[in-house]
């Protein structure tokens, strides 16, 4: 499941309005934007307004924005204007990364036949609801079905709408466009994976971290780093310093999420506890665990991992069978150490890149933000 998204606290030290809360930012530049594409879906017919009510509600309605925020920061670090038409049509193109993101959640919950998200029931959840108070004919589970589906697809077709009109200069936007093709496909590619992981029954960290790769690390810090730098017109020193600070940044963040995962508070994640068990999930958490349990001929310990995988009737007790020996095999331990080993190494990358300032301070905070976090 793509990443919950951890607190991000304003900027300190700018005199630039725009970085003092640059969350808040996004979130106006989001509302501002979705009124417009409300208004537009009216005029066709009240029922699409009503559905993209409930689409507005869901991008409005939570995450920390951490996408923008490195398009923002790579943006910012290699000399991008902190006010003025360029930054603003920039944090409009930052912007639209939460309306890819969005199609992302609601199409994973749906595939992972998630029922909450955020605390919130899913879209998927909520249009079947929907269907079932209002009496419709025909079957509940296929109209939120089919009502997530057109609804994720209609975020993308809206981040990309949102970033071709941010007003970005003609050169900058042509360089944009270079890692915001790439991580859409990326994402995807991921996702299927993903997928396809779950139902081969792929158990190797090999597999695992590949789609850790291309789910999550490419979209949520990389390629979002990448789009800021290229949109601001980095050199190739700059480009490939931030690429290798947000490959790792990016992995290490979906490692955290998949301890949270299994051992997170649902208090503070917003998800049920184990359910990245529930759904199935082969993350380099679980296959550090089958490797380890291989390795010491630990049958017992196979035998139960491959008992919780995917059981939608999981219970706390045996999600805590299962976190007992994912901690005992020495799984958590593993993932912990390769969270270290990323962070580090990105920490010397932005390091040794020497790129402006205030970005380069601001994106060390970041990594320890998205790297050490309890939700």
């Amino acid at each position: 499941m793509p990443a919950a998204d951890p607190a991000i606290t304003p900027a300190s030290g700018e005199n630039a309005v725009m970085e003092l809360d640059l969350p808040g930012q996004v979130q106006q530049t989001l509302t501002e934007y979705l009124q417009i594409r409300r208004t537009d879906a009216a005029d066709l017919d009240p029922a699409i307004a009503s559905a993209v009510a409930e689409l507005a509600g869901f991008v409005l309605g939570g995450g920390k924005r951490i996408r923008p925020t490195f398009a923002w920061w790579g943006w910012r670090a290699v000399g991008g204007a902190a006010e003025g038409p360029a930054a603003k049509a920039m944090l409009q193109a930052a912007s639209a990364l939460e309306l890819l993101q969005a199609c992302a959640l609601v199409h994973d919950d749906l595939i992972d036949e998630s029922d909450t998200r955020r605390g919130n029931p899913t879209v998927h959840r909520k249009f079947e609801r929907i269907h079932r108070e209002s009496g419709f004919a025909g079957d509940s589970t296929q109209f939120g079905l089919a009502a997530a589906v057109l609804l994720g697809d209609l975020a993308l077709a809206w981040a990309d709408d949102m970033l071709h009109s941010a007003g970005m200069a003609p050169e900058s936007m042509a360089r944009a466009l270079r890692p915001w093709r790439a991580m859409r496909t990326e994402v995807l590619t991921g996702q299927y994976l993903d997928v396809l992981c779950q139902y081969r029954g792929d158990e190797t960290p090999q597999a695992a971290l590949r789609v850790c790769e291309l789910k999550s690390a490419s979209y949520t810090v990389q390629r979002p780093l990448e789009l800021g730098a290229e949109a601001a017109g980095a050199d190739p020193d700059a480009l490939h310093a931030l690429r290798r600070f947000g490959s790792e940044i990016g992995v290490a963040f979906q490692l955290r999420d998949d301890l949270l995962g299994v051992f997170g508070d649902p208090g503070v994640t917003g998800k049920p506890a184990g359910d990245d068990l529930r759904e199935g999930k082969r993350t380099v958490l679980v296959a550090e665990a089958f490797a380890a349990a291989r390795e010491q001929a630990d049958q017992a310990a196979l035998d139960l991992l491959r008992n919780v995988l995917g059981a939608p009737d999981l219970d706390e007790g045996r999600v805590e069978a299962a976190r007992q020996v994912l901690t005992r095999l020495g799984a958590v331990e593993a993932v912990e150490k390769r969270i270290t080993e990323l962070t580090d190494s990105a920490m010397r990358a932005l390091h040794e890149a020497r790129l402006a300032e205030p970005a380069s301070s601001r994106l060390a905070e970041l990594a320890i933000a998205v790297t050490d976090r309890s939700h």
